[in-house]
C-alpha cells in the first residue's frame, strides 16, 4: 500500500463525519481520498492554527456549516467581522467561479446555502442582540484577569465579592462594585472585614482606579441585566439544523482582554450549568475560541490551571472547544494536550523566532510520511496539515489537505442585514433593553449616614467590643464567627487560597449561578 493509500485508509470512517477536503500527495490533489473528522469526536476539542491570511476563518466557516447541517449548534467569535456571511448563501454564477473550481478539485458537490444564525454583540456595542453578564456572575477571578490585577489584589477582590454576597449587596454592574469597595474603605465600613483580613487602602485604590479606567473604555455596557442565558447557544432551528451563534466583536477589537475573558465566562457558565452526559453520537455544542492567545497572555498559573481543567472536564458535558490562533505555541502545553483534532494552516519562517516556532509546531505532530517543515511553509491558502481522532479515539495519519469551499457567503453581510436579523429574533425582546434594578449601589446610597453622636458612641464601645484572648465567650459573634458558622468561610478560603473562583461548587472560575 502506497503512502497516499495508507493515509486515505486512516480517514475511511463508517459513521457520521465532517468532510474537510481532499488529500494532497506529491503535489497532486486526490479527490477520491477524502480527509474527514468523525462527528462524535468533536467534543474532544481541537486547534485551528496558521499565519494571517492562510484561510483559518474559512476553515471555521466550513466546519460550522457542516456541524449546523448535522443538527449541532455552533458558537463563533467573529473578531474581524467576516463570519456573518454564514447566514447568507454563497456567491454563485460568475462570482462563484473560483469556489466551484475548488469544489471540483476536491470532489465536493457544492450548493449555495445559508445557515440559521443568531447575531450577538457584547453589551450591545455593534450589531446584534446584546450579551451582558452581571458582575457577580462574572466573578472575581475573570474580572481580575480583565483588570490586570496581581494575585494579592485578586484575593482582595475575592474578599469583596464574598462580603457583598453575605450582606445581600447585589453586584449587577460596575457602579455596584465601586460602591462596595468605596464603602469598605470608608470610616463606616473599614471594620467590616477586619476579622478576615481587611482591605488595604492601597489595594482598594488600585481596584477603584482599574474599574474607573475600564469604565472609561466603555466596558460598563457589558455588565448588567438582563444577563444572557448561555443555554440559548444550544438551540436548533425548526428544520433541525443547529443554530450558529455569531458573537460580533469588531466594535471591541481594542479591548482584547475583555472579549477573550468574556468568552471564557461563556464557556465556564456552560460548564457549570450542563449535566454530565459522557460521549455522545454528536456534540451538544462546538465552541470556537478565536484569537486564543489573548486569553493566555500574562495569565497566572492558577488561571491557566482553571482553563486546563475546564477544557478537560467540559468534554463529558458534550461541548467541544476549538482554539483558533497563529501557532500552537500560543496555547499552553497542558491545554494543547487536551486538543485531539488539529488543522494547521501554513506557517511563515522569515525570522529566527519564526524558525523556532516552526520547529516547535512540527514536534507537536505524530510521525508522518511528509517533511513537515518544508510542507508547512509551502502550503497555499485554503490548504492545511490535518490529524484528528478516529472513531476509536486514536490519532489519524498526518494528511496534507486541500480544504473544501464553504457553501455560505465568504465575506460579511452588511450591518443593516445583521440589525434586521437581530430585531427579527425571538430573543430580541428578552435581551435588547438594559435593566437597572436596585442593587448594591442603591442600597449603600440609601444607608443612613452616621452622625457625630453615633461615631462617638462607637469609639466608646470599641474597647469593650474588642475580645480578649482568654474570654470564654462573647456577647456578639465576630464577623469571622458569623462566616464560619454559616459555612461560607471554607468556600472563601478555597477561593482566595487557590484563586479558582468565588464559589468553588459553582464553577472553576467562580462564575455564580444566575437566579433565572
Amino acid at each position: 500500500m502506497s503512502g497516499a493509500s495508507e493515509i486515505a485508509a486512516g480517514y475511511a470512517f463508517t459513521g457520521p463525519a465532517l468532510d474537510l477536503g481532499a488529500l494532497l500527495w506529491e503535489g497532486r490533489c486526490l479527490p477520491d481520498a477524502p480527509v474527514r473528522v468523525p462527528l462524535p469526536v468533536l467534543n474532544r476539542h481541537g486547534l485551528v492554527a496558521g499565519a494571517t491570511g492562510t484561510g483559518k476563518t474559512k476553515t471555521l466557516q466550513l466546519i460550522a456549516e457542516q456541524l449546523s447541517a448535522q443538527g449541532v449548534p455552533v458558537f463563533l467569535a467573529d473578531v474581524k467581522g467576516d463570519l456573518s456571511g454564514i447566514s447568507a448563501p454563497g456567491a454563485d454564477g460568475a462570482a462563484g467561479g473560483k469556489v466551484r473550481e475548488r469544489a471540483e478539485e476536491v470532489g465536493q458537490k457544492w450548493t449555495s446555502t445559508g445557515f440559521p444564525t443568531e447575531f450577538y454583540a457584547l453589551g450591545g456595542l455593534g450589531h446584534g442582540i446584546p450579551v451582558r453578564a452581571t458582575v457577580t456572575s462574572f466573578g472575581p477571578v475573570l474580572l481580575s484577569k480583565v483588570l490586570g490585577l496581581n494575585p494579592t489584589q485578586e484575593q482582595s477582590l475575592g474578599l469583596i465579592f464574598h462580603y457583598a454576597d453575605q450582606k445581600g449587596l447585589e453586584l449587577y454592574d460596575l457602579k455596584d462594585l465601586r460602591a462596595v469597595v468605596a464603602f469598605l474603605t470608608s470610616d463606616e465600613g473599614r471594620t467590616e472585614l477586619k476579622d478576615i483580613g481587611g482591605l488595604s487602602t492601597a489595594t482598594a485604590g488600585v481596584i477603584l482606579r482599574s474599574l474607573t479606567a475600564f469604565d472609561a473604555q466603555g466596558a460598563a455596557a457589558f455588565f448588567g441585566e438582563p444577563e444572557f442565558d448561555t443555554g440559548e447557544l444550544l438551540r436548533t432551528a425548526a428544520d433541525g439544523r443547529g443554530i450558529v451563534s455569531v458573537l460580533e466583536l469588531p466594535a471591541v477589537q481594542d479591548k482584547p482582554q475583555l472579549f477573550s475573558t468574556f468568552l471564557m465566562w461563556l464557556l465556564a457558565d456552560l460548564f457549570h450549568d450542563l449535566p454530565e452526559v459522557g460521549d455522545l453520537d454528536r456534540p451538544k455544542l462546538v465552541f470556537f475560541f478565536d484569537e486564543a492567545h489573548l486569553l493566555f497572555h500574562d495569565a497566572s498559573k492558577a488561571f491557566l490551571d482553571s482553563i486546563t481543567q475546564t477544557v478537560r472536564l467540559i468534554r463529558s458535558k458534550g461541548v467541544g472547544v476549538f482554539f483558533v490562533t497563529q501557532t500552537p505555541k500560543d496555547v499552553p502545553g497542558d491545554v494543547l494536550a487536551q486538543l485531539g483534532n488539529r488543522i494547521q494552516h501554513a506557517l511563515r519562517a522569515f525570522t529566527p523566532d519564526d524558525q523556532k516556532a516552526l520547529k516547535a509546531t512540527v514536534k507537536t505532530f505524530p510521525d508522518s510520511a511528509y517533511d513537515l517543515e518544508e510542507l508547512l511553509t509551502g502550503l497555499g491558502t485554503g490548504e492545511a496539515v490535518v490529524t484528528v481522532l478516529s472513531e476509536r479515539g486514536a490519532p489519524t495519519p498526518v494528511a496534507a489537505t486541500r480544504l473544501r469551499a464553504p457553501e455560505s457567503l465568504m465575506g460579511p453581510v452588511d450591518g443593516a442585514a445583521v440589525d434586521a436579523a437581530a430585531r427579527a429574533s425571538s430573543l430580541h425582546e428578552r435581551y435588547a433593553q438594559a435593566v437597572d434594578r436596585e442593587s448594591a449601589f442603591e442600597k449603600l446610597a440609601a444607608r443612613p449616614k452616621p452622625t457625630e453622636k453615633d461615631k462617638e458612641h462607637e469609639k466608646e464601645k470599641a474597647p469593650e467590643a474588642r475580645p480578649k484572648p482568654s474570654a470564654p465567650d462573647r456577647a456578639e459573634p465576630s464577623m469571622l464567627e458569623q462566616v464560619v458558622g454559616s459555612g461560607m468561610f471554607r468556600s472563601l478560603a478555597r477561593s482566595v487560597g487557590t484563586q479558582v473562583g468565588r464559589e468553588i461548587t459553582r464553577s472553576l472560575f467562580g462564575t455564580a449561578r444566575r437566579r433565572r
